[in-house]
């Protein structure tokens, strides 16, 4: 995907099982993707509309003994979603929405001290979804009316607050960033999706090759969101993008009650790069495999300390959770004199990971080794054009991913301000997060490695990881036997001491071979990582409640 062209002006989720949840899942996904320039703004009576009430507000909008604003923003969300899920071989929801929303910003003070305060600043409401130019602004103009009333209260409480607390190092409120223009063709979506029911369809209808399957859903979400931005700054951008994902989901039952599940699926930018009907089922066929293989498998040890090797895949999560986690540079609370939030609060130019690991998150990228990247784009959510941030160079801590709000040592945006949902402000978010090693190894280095320690240790064993779970929790654990390297599947088992210190400390050595993790939840991003080996990890029988199997039997497959 190509990106929007930026002209720089002077200074001055998931498909869920009802509508609710699955407009729910729609507002997870923020406007990620920025496409080449065309169309005219004048020809956009949305785009026309926002301009025409901004104009009015900069110039009419001042309450008596009230400040008028330094800043006002409208953001619109233009939402086209297609969803559907099928689970036992039948169709269960298939819904088309259709929905406009606006968040309206109103600032009053100045960058240095402002309104901003919890969520007094703004307002959010829908807006019609005909081009109507008077109903479209009588909208922004009630929004806005709002927003400037709860900003001036919200004002007011913040000054009395901070008189009662002692910020020894004050940082700005807000940051100034030079207006932006940048007007992309807006996104449609358009597809048959007869083809796409039957896919998902005949996927979840493998069920019937395991009885002892519990459930087996596979669903869709496409999904095109046309963003407006324009504010009292000067920047107007609108960007058109669309997004596609796939999902197969199913779960069992061990003998012994150990609930299983497995899960896979597609997360793309462009409907070409979805599967065909017989790769996705191919994909539902090899999942439904593993189920039983686990359910066969026995439960792992009750204790083990020693090397642990995890796939690219795998790694992707620990990157996720263990770093993209905490270098997003979030403002501590009113008062708060630390830099940030989080594990990561104090480590600022101090070493975070091993020395031959760097870290940069770059949303200017659009693929990586030929694979599309889900956090590319070209302007952020607060019309800050995106820019390739370099995090942890050679494991030491460099940088911060930053929106508007700054916080101490970095006093202005570096591209990263997005929106989880229209009903919330902007905020630091990853793009395209990207982990690399200046001493790669092979996959038969890494795994020779690995067995290497093994036998300095006298354990009969080692483990690998080869795709994770929620919460960093081993879906596919194999044993790596000492004496001839071959692999055996497990079950049950958690980390015990997989944090930040490890990765830090135990962290010995990376792979050549990256792979791409593509992520809809919250805000669209990508994660690229090398598979890891750790020299020392606990591994644990997990502490997992096992439910009684069904009492009697599932209704029996007609032949």
């Amino acid at each position: 995907m190509t990106a929007t062209a930026i002209i720089p002006l002077m200074p001055n989720q998931l498909v869920r099982r009802t509508l609710l949840s699955v407009l729910a899942f729609s507002l997870l996904i923020s406007s990620a993707f920025a496409q080449q320039k065309g169309g005219q703004a004048s020809d956009d009576v949305v785009l026309s509309a926002m301009r025409a009430e901004l104009d009015r507000s900069k110039s009419q909008l001042k309450m008596e003994q009230v400040a008028a604003p330094y800043y006002v923003e409208y953001r619109i969300y233009d939402v086209d979603q297609y969803s559907a899920e099928a689970a036992f071989g039948a169709l269960r929801a298939d819904v088309h929405l259709r929905y406009r929303f606006v968040r309206v910003v109103v600032r009053v003070g100045d960058y240095k001290q402002d309104s901003y305060f919890g969520q007094g600043q703004s307002t959010v409401d829908y807006m019609p979804l005909d081009n109507d130019m008077l109903a479209l602004r009588h909208q922004l103009w009630l929004a806005t009316d709002r927003a400037y009333k709860s900003a001036a209260e919200s004002l007011t409480a913040k000054q009395s607050q901070l008189k009662q607390l002692t910020v020894d190092q004050p940082v700005d409120d807000f940051a100034h960033a030079d207006p932006v223009q940048s007007i992309g063709p807006p996104a449609t979506l358009e597809f048959d999706p007869e083809p796409w029911k039957r896919m998902i369809q005949d996927a979840s209808a493998l069920y019937k090759g395991d009885p002892a399957i519990e459930s087996f859903e596979s669903r869709l979400g496409f999904q095109a969101v046309n963003r407006y931005l324009v504010n009292s700054e000067g920047t107007v951008v609108r960007s058109g993008q669309s997004l596609y994902e796939m999902t197969i989901a199913a779960s069992t039952q061990a003998a012994d009650g150990m609930s299983l599940a497995r899960d896979s699926g597609f997360s793309v930018a462009s409907m070409k790069e979805l599967p065909s009907a017989a790769d996705f089922v191919a994909r539902a066929t090899k999942l439904a495999s593993s189920l039983k293989e686990l359910r066969e498998a026995p439960v792992a040890e009750e204790e083990y300390r020693g090397p642990v090797l995890f796939s690219a895949d795998a790694a992707t999560a620990i990157f996720a959770d263990l770093i993209g986690e905490n270098v997003l540079g979030r403002k501590p609370e009113l008062g708060k004199n630390s830099r940030t939030t989080g594990p990561f609060t104090a480590s600022y130019k101090t070493r975070v990971l091993p020395d031959f690991l760097s870290v940069v998150d770059d949303p200017t990228l659009s693929s990586y080794g030929g694979q599309a990247l889900l956090g590319h784009y070209a302007i952020d959510d607060e019309g800050v054009p995106a820019q390739r941030v370099s995090l942890i160079e050679k494991g030491t801590l460099v940088n911060y991913v930053i929106g508007r709000e700054p916080i101490r040592d970095f006093p202005t945006s570096n591209g990263h301000g997005r929106a989880k949902v229209p009903t919330n402000p902007a905020g630091p978010s990853l793009g395209n997060l990207i982990v690399t090693s200046a001493q790669p190894l092979s996959k038969e280095e890494l795994k020779k490695k690995l067995i290497d320690l093994c036998q300095q240790r006298d354990l009969p064993y080692c483990y690998y990881v080869e795709t994770f779970g929620p919460r960093l929790t081993p879906r596919l654990l194999y044993k790596v036997w000492t004496k001839d390297g071959h692999e055996e599947l497990v079950r049950g088992a958690a980390f015990g001491d997989l944090d930040i210190r490890a990765l830090r400390s135990d962290l010995i050595a990376a792979g050549d071979e990256p792979y791409v993790d593509a992520l809809m939840l919250n805000i669209p991003h990508s994660i690229v990582a090398p598979s890891v080996l750790f020299d020392e990890l606990e591994v644990k029988r997990a502490n997992q409640n096992k439910e009684k199997l069904p009492e009697y039997p599932a209704p029996a497959v007609s032949k």
